[in-house]
């Protein structure tokens, strides 16, 4: 794990709080992930950011939740994206997690949820993974 992913953990105090920038339930340290907020990591380089780890540019996800659930909105509805990263740029600037960003992010997913619940992959497959609708803040 990166060093700013573990710093923001402790400030962010994520494993106290049980749940990450989105809402989503954390119960292990090592599910954490940084997510690249403003610059996403394949411009950082070309813009002078090395790999944009950087505090102002990220928020702590859980892996296998959020942030894949994040990168699979971001590819099906970029506007509900750009307004959850909006909630999270805010958090990251209160240097909290605010249980009212946390509100309005729980409101946009289950508007991209209404939206593609019945979406499915091309094998099939439910594109909404039951574990993205367990959320710890509803």
């Amino acid at each position: 794990m990166r060093e700013i992913t573990k710093l923001m953990i402790n400030q962010f105090r994520i494993m106290k709080l049980g749940y990450d920038f989105m809402g989503y339930k954390v119960d292990k340290k090592s599910s954490l992930s940084f997510h690249h907020l403003i610059v996403p990591r394949r411009l950082c380089s070309q813009n002078g950011l090395g790999e944009g780890y950087l505090w102002w540019n990220g928020a702590i996800l859980r892996q296998d939740r959020s942030h894949d659930y994040l990168h699979l909105i971001e590819a099906k509805d970029y506007d509900i994206f750009l307004a959850i990263t909006s909630e999270m740029i805010d958090e990251n600037i209160k240097g909290y997690l605010d249980i009212d960003n946390l509100k309005k992010i729980n409101e946009l997913l289950k508007i991209f949820e209404r939206e593609y619940c019945s979406d499915r992959s091309k094998k099939g497959k439910l594109l909404i993974k039951d574990s993205y609708y367990r959320r710890a803040i509803l």
